[in-house]
């Protein structure tokens, strides 16, 4: 290990900072929100330095550095674009036993500025020893997407209960298992969520019982932490559009419920231990019904495992997420929901197009032309124009769509899009005209999952790729 890692409590500190640039800037910046007293030595300031000045946040020097500016210093860091300068500091802080940073040569300082993820007081640094500051920023980058952003809350969260815990447990073992199933149960998961005083009363009542348990065997005995399920939207398909919040809890997750629009590569997201359980259904051959789906669900929960039950697109967009929801509840399971970006999105961004667009669309209808209700929709207002509708799970029915549409009013030169695998390394774009769109996805040989965006903005799909009239079978 070249570098022991320490925080440093510069509260009330002196901290000499050599350098008045932009560089310098950023570690102002820090220092400030350290708490620590600044003292800045430079010919000349930044200008948002000099303002920090201004308000009385940090004391300036105008002149050159001289080693006796580091008498009453606890830190040092040398921030100049003068290369013989910020040794000079280095050599000079050496000299006195003061840890100095060097920004940009590591190797003559004694002490490196990490990237950092800040939750506080939940601190993460990153480090690669100076080797690669932009690695260590992308590590960083890697980290603020995994780590929730009440993380912080949570942390203060469990320190006001922490007395009163080890008050009522005070054999340790059994406090830290106490502390492990808070943070791994549904306690956790309310603070996350901001619902702090859902928190706070299902915690004083799992104390109180934890704490009326006088021996192992009762412990043992004692009955299992309740699950909870999380609706979770997979998105359009690309993994790198999963929401930070929907990564988060596939990482906490023990089992991974999934249907057949969800990819290898998002489901890598999940935790490697959990359990992977396929729930696909496809039109015309179910593979599990819902209610084997509702069944699983509240199998996995009365275990008291954290369950995930990922769904492509939005699980509340033509994903029955409602009437999952619904059952939870009724049985009293904890349901967590985190939205997904919808398949229609997903399908726009890219084809290039927006869905709403002055003088060419003030509204948005998102229609699936699939079940028993299809033949009952709203036809001319389908067909009505200044709109774009987006119809999901409609090429299997592409043609009997075309004909309602034209038979109430749309005409056949409406602009046309499909987008088959949109946002996936497969995605294809077919544009064209209600007239031309379903030959145009025979000889294409489209297949599900794609949308149909119907409206004048598919327009601006054809403007972008003028190339794809038709596409190969």
């Amino acid at each position: 290990m070249d570098y022991l890692p320490v925080f440093l409590d510069l509260t009330g500190r002196r901290v000499l900072l050599v350098g008045g640039g932009e560089v310098a800037l950023r570690k102002a910046v820090l220092l400030l929100e350290a708490r620590a007293l600044l003292r800045i030595v430079a010919p000349s300031l930044h200008p948002e330095l000099a303002r920090l000045c201004a308000e009385g946040r940090l004391e300036h020097l105008q002149q050159s550095f001289a080693p006796e500016l580091l008498s009453g210093a606890a830190f040092v860091i040398a921030a100049t674009d003068q290369p013989e300068v910020n040794r000079a500091v280095a050599s000079a802080a050496g000299e006195r036993g003061l840890f100095v940073n060097v920004v940009d040569d590591a190797q003559a300082g004694s002490a490196i500025l990490p990237a950092i993820v800040d939750r506080s007081p939940v601190i993460l640094a990153v480090s690669t020893g100076g080797h690669s500051p932009t690695l260590a920023r992308r590590v960083r980058a890697q980290l603020e997407a995994l780590l929730p952003e009440r993380l912080g809350e949570l942390a203060h969260f469990l320190g006001r209960w922490r007395e009163r815990v080890r008050l009522a447990l005070p054999e340790a073992t059994r406090r830290m298992r106490f502390w492990e199933r808070v943070l791994e149960g549904r306690i956790a998961s309310q603070v996350l969520a901001g619902d702090e005083l859902a928190a706070e009363a299902q915690l004083s009542t799992e104390l109180q019982s934890e704490a009326s348990q006088t021996s192992d065997a009762q412990t043992a005995s004692a009955p299992a932490p309740r699950g909870e399920v999380y609706l979770i939207g997979a998105g359009p398909g690309d993994p790198d559009l999963l929401t930070l919040r929907a990564q988060q809890l596939l990482q906490q997750a023990d089992v991974v419920l999934y249907d057949r629009l969800v990819g290898e590569r998002i489901l890598s997201r999940a935790r490697r231990e959990a359990l992977r359980v396929f729930v696909g259904k496809q039109s015309g051959r179910h593979r599990t019904t819902q209610e084997r789906i509702h069944a699983l669900m509240l199998e996995y929960a009365g275990r008291g495992l954290r369950v995930a039950r990922l769904k492509g697109g939005d699980p509340f967009v033509f994903g029955r997420g409602g009437e999952e929801m619904q059952v939870l509840r009724a049985a009293g399971v904890p349901v967590t929901v985190v939205p997904g970006i919808t398949a229609a999105l997903g399908a726009a961004a890219a084809a290039g197009l927006s869905l709403t667009q002055r003088g060419l669309s003030q509204a948005i209808t998102l229609v699936t032309a699939m079940g028993e209700g299809a033949e009952s929709l709203d036809w001319r207002a389908l067909a009505a124009p200044l709109q774009t509708v987006v119809f999901y799970m409609g090429v299997a029915q592409l043609g009997r769509i075309i004909e309602h549409l034209i038979a109430h009013g749309a005409p056949e030169s409406r602009p046309v899009a499909i987008v088959e695998q949109a946002t996936l390394p497969s995605e294809r774009l077919l544009v064209g005209t209600l007239a031309t769109i379903g030959s145009q996805a025979l000889d294409a040989r489209i297949g599900a999952p794609a949308l149909l965006i119907v409206g004048e903005v598919a327009s601006q799909a054809c403007q972008r790729r003028a190339s794809v009239e038709s596409l190969p079978p």
